[in-house]
């Protein structure tokens, strides 16, 4: 097998693809012949030892993958070889084989593409645990979406209307406004152009969002703050912006808001049936028609270079996926 190879976590550039022993799954393990596998912000961090979780060296960075089941493991009876399944396995995605633990793969529907399964669990998981489970999204609300052209923006735009919600979006390019009206978005703000304040205040009759889905983080995250909603939920997904903010504590006084910390990741672990009804919501959402990934760009696996340059300058409309033919 081959697969890239993280010896030193320095960067992107420090990954190496390297043809490795093709190991064996052990007890309660599967192995799968990987067919796609999406790019993450999580996935940068990661091999540049900035993440939260550390893996042993060396490893295989990708956390979210599908393919075809083509070894099992010992014990493992829920998966036999020729299933297709997508993974959430922290690590392993960017190969051509990984092993993962059967407790961490998802069967995928028949007609589901290998695309779709590689880039659904991982930003769909994240965006309804943060809307429908922390932020309490109610039909009719407001949602304000930031960084909303991205993989896990898309989402959260996606679900947001099938929740019942108006959904504002905010991105950084008028181009990635345009996408964003064409997934439903009810109204767009582009922050590289606009004031965020006066917009937010514009398209809310001065009321503000009820809820603010933030992976961005940054400079933004206070003037949004400032603008939000009595009892408004901000939702902290993360911070691709490079900055943590420290937001002043006496405007959440003010606005009987909340700060709502969402890890979706430890949310699978400690809750794990709750996760399943939220992913069987989805399934059937996405049967639907009313959520469905957003694929930027489909490239080989051994272009993983090319997508990590394309994430880091902010350019990816939804998801990267890389491929092996």
């Amino acid at each position: 097998m081959h697969a890239w190879i993280c010896e030193n976590p320095i960067g992107v550039d420090a990954l190496q693809w390297k043809e490795v022993p093709t190991p064996e799954p052990g007890p309660g393990e599967v192995r799968l012949a990987v067919r796609a596998a999406s790019l993450n912000f999580p996935d940068i961090l990661i091999v540049q030892n900035k993440y939260q979780f550390k893996p042993p060296l060396p490893f295989v960075p990708g956390s979210e993958f599908a393919g075809v089941v083509d070894a099992v493991g010992p014990g493992v009876t829920q998966f036999k070889p020729g299933d297709h399944a997508a993974a959430l396995g922290g690590t392993g995605g960017f190969g051509t084989h990984a092993i993962v633990k059967a407790d961490k793969l998802m069967p995928l529907p028949v007609g589901f593409p290998f695309e779709h399964g590689a880039a659904f669990a991982f930003t769909y998981g994240t965006s309804h645990h943060a809307l429908m489970d922390r932020g309490e999204l109610k039909p009719g609300e407001t949602v304000l979406v930031l960084g909303a052209a991205g993989g896990v923006g898309t989402s959260a735009l996606q679900i947001a209307k099938a929740a019942g919600a108006k959904v504002i979006a905010a991105a950084s390019t008028d181009e990635k406004c345009a996408l964003c009206k064409s997934l439903g978005a009810d109204a767009t703000i582009n922050y590289s152009t606009e004031n965020m304040r006066e917009a937010l205040k514009a398209l809310t009759d001065g009321k503000g969002p009820d809820v603010v889905y933030d992976p961005v983080g940054g400079d933004v995250a206070e003037p949004v703050f400032r603008s939000i909603a009595w009892r408004g939920r901000y939702l902290v997904i993360g911070f691709a912006a490079g900055g943590i903010p420290a937001l002043p504590f006496n405007l959440a006084l003010l606005k009987g808001a909340s700060i709502v910390g969402v890890f979706w990741g430890d949310f699978v672990r400690r809750e794990p049936q709750r996760n399943a009804a939220a992913m069987a919501q989805l399934a059937g959402w996405y049967a639907e028609g009313k959520v469905k990934p957003v694929i930027d760009q489909r490239l080989p696996m051994s272009q993983l270079h090319a997508a990590y340059a394309r994430m880091s300058g902010r350019q990816v409309l939804g998801k990267v996926v890389l491929v092996n033919e």
